[in-house]
């Protein structure tokens, strides 16, 4: 055999970039495939690289299944794909001096900006004053011109976020700065003032609908300048921290994985919209579960007469067909603090599949428990009648904290003799009761009487049993109890459910 080494095949640094770009899209929560992944790859071969957003689009086509998921694509497109060049090093010298760096697809445009704002013979930004920026960035929405709105930005980021190499902030703060020397509240006003006197000029009435359109009209080329000054923070932040850092620093989890327990209000609001399209696919794949179920018991009778085609083999066995029958659903939710966006977003999936159930009943509870069932009769708006159970619902028996033992108590007075062999009762809560009395044995009745009794905990189990939590205590009479979180374990349960 000869020594002579095999050639070593380097990989392309396009597709190293891309690997790590997936890898990356897998950690953020996105379910990314192999073969995915190879469609991608064969994908961007068909794209000229240099077309940013057709590049992006392939990918996105690709590799995105979850109109959710696409705010998480995007941002880890921006990171990964954001540097073009050596121009946007931080330590790079036309940073440095301030120059503008205008890209290919807005020269021409840019540059005639950048001439009515300095004169022909100068060739950057860096000895404008900042009345002469401002100015600029005037012209630039005025005539809503993307190429010198890309330039602008880049220019204001390095003359006003103050970004320091190797310094631990967050591009929040760099943006903050950045907005507010430019003052863009101030040259919204200007632009309105300027297109009222233009209809003045122009012996024309500028209308309240005309005012407000041309309102928003600025407002959205606001909002894209404020995208390109977000962007050109995160380009110069991979280039002092590189690709990697950056991409665990904005990591945001999916809508799917956000914690009931601590979202804040903007990921409430995501929240609301995944929840639609969760349950609608829900909904379709428990149809086509019991649609297309297991086979049941084996059908002897009709396999011997089936039999008789083959001289008394019994070559083809034949099944009972199954015929599931749909459960009645009572769902028993503790709407105390910050258990009541998981209580929320159980009712709201609940009743959007109820179509899979015979019957769903709903009771809420905190230290009082009330029926509230018709609050959701014949609405179109789930949320409105979310709306009326914590507004109407009588749940207050003494103090309005967590009772468990009370409340059980009320429900089982009032409305354990509806709990039949074909009930399932869901219970939502954490279970922490204040150090009240436990009235455990209720649930043990329940599951006595009932076909089953799951309890869903959103708080993570090691934090059960602990302080005055008593779900062990309870879960000894329960089917099962699960870590409900976020909206990925709620998909699953119910799956389980039907």
């Amino acid at each position: 055999m000869s020594d002579t080494a095999l050639p070593q095949i380097e990989p392309s640094p396009m597709l190293e970039l891309l690997a790590g770009f997936i890898v990356e899209l897998r950690e953020a929560g996105l379910p990314v495939s192999l073969t995915e992944n190879l469609d991608a790859v064969e994908a961007v071969t068909h794209i000229p690289i240099e077309d940013r957003s057709a590049f992006k689009y392939a990918l996105g086509a690709t590799l995105v299944k979850n109109h959710t998921h696409w705010q998480a694509f995007e941002t880890v497109f921006e990171v990964y794909f954001s540097l073009r060049g050596s121009q946007y090093a931080m330590e790079g010298e036309a940073g440095e001096a301030g120059e503008f760096e205008f890209d290919e697809e807005g020269s021409d445009q840019a540059g005639a900006g950048q001439g009515e704002g300095q004169g022909q013979g100068q060739g950057g930004g860096s000895g404008m004053s900042p009345e002469e920026l401002a100015q600029m960035l005037y012209q630039a929405l005025q005539r809503g011109d993307q190429g010198m709105m890309k330039a602008l930005a880049r220019q204001a980021v390095r003359r006003y976020a103050g970004m320091e190499p190797g310094r631990p902030v967050g591009g929040t703060y760099y943006l903050y700065r950045t907005l507010r020397n430019l003052d863009l509240d101030s040259v919204m006003e200007r632009l309105m003032d300027s297109a009222r006197q233009d209809a003045i000029d122009n012996d024309e009435d500028l209308s309240s609908l005309d005012e407000r359109l041309q309102q928003d009209e600025i407002k959205a080329r606001i909002e894209q300048l404020k995208k390109e000054i977000e962007a050109e923070i995160r380009r110069m932040l991979v280039a002092d921290r590189g690709v990697e850092a950056m991409a665990r620093t904005l990591r945001k989890p999916l809508p799917e994985d956000v914690d009931f327990m601590h979202a804040t209000r903007e990921e409430m609001a995501k929240l609301r919209t995944a929840i639609y399209p969760l349950t609608r696919k829900l909904a379709a794949k428990l149809a086509r579960k019991r649609k297309y179920g297991r086979r049941g018991a084996l059908d002897f009778r009709k396999m011997v007469r089936a039999s008789l085609s083959y001289g008394g083999v019994p070559a083809d066995p034949k099944f009972r067909i199954p015929r599931p029958h749909k459960p009645e659903i009572f769902v028993i939710a503790d709407i105390s603090g910050s258990v009541a966006a998981f209580a929320r977003f159980t009712l709201h999936l609940v009743y959007a599949i109820s179509n899979q159930f015979s019957k769903v009943r709903a009771f809420v509870f905190i230290d009082g428990l009330d029926e509230v069932t018709d609050y959701f009769d014949n609405v179109d708006d789930i949320a409105e009648a979310i709306h009326r159970v914590n507004t109407e619902a009588d749940v207050v028996w003494v103090d309005g904290h967590s009772d468990y033992g009370h409340a059980f108590g009320v429900f089982w007075e009032k409305y354990g003799k509806d709990v039949g062999p074909k009930t399932t009762v869901l219970i939502l809560g954490d279970a922490r009761n204040n150090y009240h009395a436990s009235q455990s044995w209720i649930i043990k009745e329940i599951q006595d009487k009932a076909r089953s009794v799951f309890w869903l905990n959103p708080e993570p189990q090691n934090y059960w049993d602990t302080g005055d939590s008593i779900v062990g205590e309870y879960g000894d009479h329960c089917d099962g109890v699960y870590e409900v979180r976020n909206l990925r374990h709620l998909e699953t349960f119910v799956e389980k459910l039907v």
